[in-house]
């Protein structure tokens, strides 16, 4: 990434009053549609969003370098011919570089610091290229999409000042909006063709309208979509929709029994080996699961699945355990609690009185907690065995979830869906997203630590890191 200082010339060159007005419209395109939908004034966005306010106008900036103005003129056109001899050579190349540049999709991999990292086009395809970069590597993370322009000087790839960071799902938006565009240009070939000449050949306009072409178009797209989900965020944020396996919204239900004066652990117990869905991890202790959840149709979500498992794959569905005089029921949601109490009341009968109910949803949970604590919990262990047991959880976790339908790859497990070819496609994306979260944790900490690889290997799909 070239310095501030290599365009301090082309940016003072901005302020004449004859690309002023150019500007500011290019300028209003890029932000005035979703300032509008936040009723938010375009001079109000520096203040609500702080640093990043620097990224947004210079992707703004970058788009004026590369645009013709209606009547043909370009800004760095009109620089270099005018004031290029000011320039040193190095400068004007970054300049010329930038005038012909797309803004594009990219997938980060491979990140050396303080040197390079590997940018692949999700637009255009192709292979990776090498970006030469430095300061950005310190925060790039593995698999992170970043919307930027990487043009060629001399003999190295470099990436422009503009950079836009998204997640996963806005970045999907992009690509769909940009694929729609794309398709809409080349229908509308032939009409183009009439309102040209009727000896155009359509082909050759459909030809012309190549996804470089549309790129060259549409930056204004990528800072429309970044910048409504930032103040999606910023303005409005909310919680994810948490949901267990069965599509269930996350309400931690405990439904209490006091027990009747002749119940007995034992005879609690008894009634209870009745059910072989209930699996006892003590005398007072039981785990409700499912021997065979890939068996049972999941409901398709459209948030975060929570997943609880047994050592050997089964799905925990609740617990029961006897204490203080009662039998009390957990479960993940108000649906499972109907189901459990239809489990055990009948088998149970007179054992038991009438349950008391308490429900409470993750955003009542998060509300209840203090707002902070003066002093951290230890588990008492060092360093090293605090990250040897949490690496052995997330082996046993990962395993398990090999097994698990994930939304994510159309419902079905990682296994299954190694077995075909699209499914393999949704792996690797699916696998990118593991690894970029784990990556986000600090540096040092066990869980950017954890080394996710095996699983690739485990999936079949190492040819598909890339």
């Amino acid at each position: 990434m070239a310095s501030a200082d290599s365009l301090a010339g082309l940016m003072k060159w901005l302020r004449r009053a004859e690309w002023q007005d150019a500007f500011n419209e290019l300028l209003n395109r890029h932000l005035a549609p979703v300032c509008a939908k936040f009723d938010v004034a375009v001079d109000e966005l520096p203040e609500l969003i702080e640093d990043q306010h620097l990224a947004v106008w210079g992707c703004i900036f970058e788009d004026f370098l590369a645009r013709n103005l209606d009547d043909g003129r370009n800004i760095v056109d009109d620089y270099l011919k005018r004031r290029g001899w000011k320039e040193s050579a190095s400068n004007k190349a970054y300049m010329a570089a930038l005038r012909s540049s797309v803004m594009s999709l990219y997938e980060v991999s491979d990140i050396v610091r303080d040197a390079s990292f590997l940018a692949r086009d999700l637009l255009r395809g192709g292979e990776a290229v090498r970006v030469s970069e430095r300061l950005a590597t310190r925060s790039l993370k593995a698999w992170d999409r970043i919307a930027a322009r990487m043009i060629r000087v001399g003999t190295k790839t470099e990436m422009a000042g503009g950079v836009l960071l998204f997640d996963y799902d806005t970045s999907e938006i992009v690509l769909n909006a940009l694929r729609r565009a794309e398709k809409k240009a080349r229908r509308n070939a032939g009409e183009l063709s009439r309102q040209l000449g009727r000896d155009i050949d359509p082909a050759l306009i459909a030809a012309a309208l190549t996804d470089t072409e549309v790129l060259r178009a549409s930056a204004f797209l990528f800072t429309n979509v970044w910048l409504d989900d930032l103040l999606t965020r910023t303005l409005h944020p909310a919680l994810p929709r948490m949901c267990n396996t069965d599509g269930d919204e996350l309400t931690f239900t405990t439904v209490s029994y006091l027990l009747q004066p002749e119940a007995t652990a034992d005879a609690i117990g008894l009634a209870l080996t009745t059910i072989s869905a209930l699996q006892p991890e003590s005398q007072t202790f039981w785990n409700w699961f499912e021997p065979q959840p890939n068996a049972r149709k999941k409901r398709r979500t459209n948030g975060q699945t929570f997943v609880t498992s047994l050592g050997d794959g089964s799905l925990v569905l609740g617990t029961l355990e006897l204490k203080n005089g009662r039998l009390v029921l957990e479960v993940n949601s108000q649906q499972r609690a109907a189901q459990g109490r239809a489990l055990i009341e009948p088998v149970l009968g007179q054992l038991i009185g009438e349950p008391l109910t308490e429900a409470r949803t993750v955003t009542q949970l998060m509300a209840s907690r203090p707002a902070s604590r003066s002093t951290a919990l230890s588990s008492g262990l060092s360093a090293d065995e605090e990250r040897a047991l949490l690496h052995a959880t997330l082996d046993r976790h990962y395993r398990n979830l090999l097994n698990e339908p994930v939304p994510m790859l159309g419902n079905t497990s990682p296994l299954v869906a190694a077995k075909t070819a699209k499914g393999r496609e949704r792996l690797a994306v699916w696998h990118k997203l593991l690894e970029n979260g784990a990556a986000r944790y600090a540096s040092g900490t066990p869980m950017s630590d954890y080394d996710l690889s095996w699983m690739w290997e485990k999936l079949g799909v190492t040819e598909l890191r890339r």
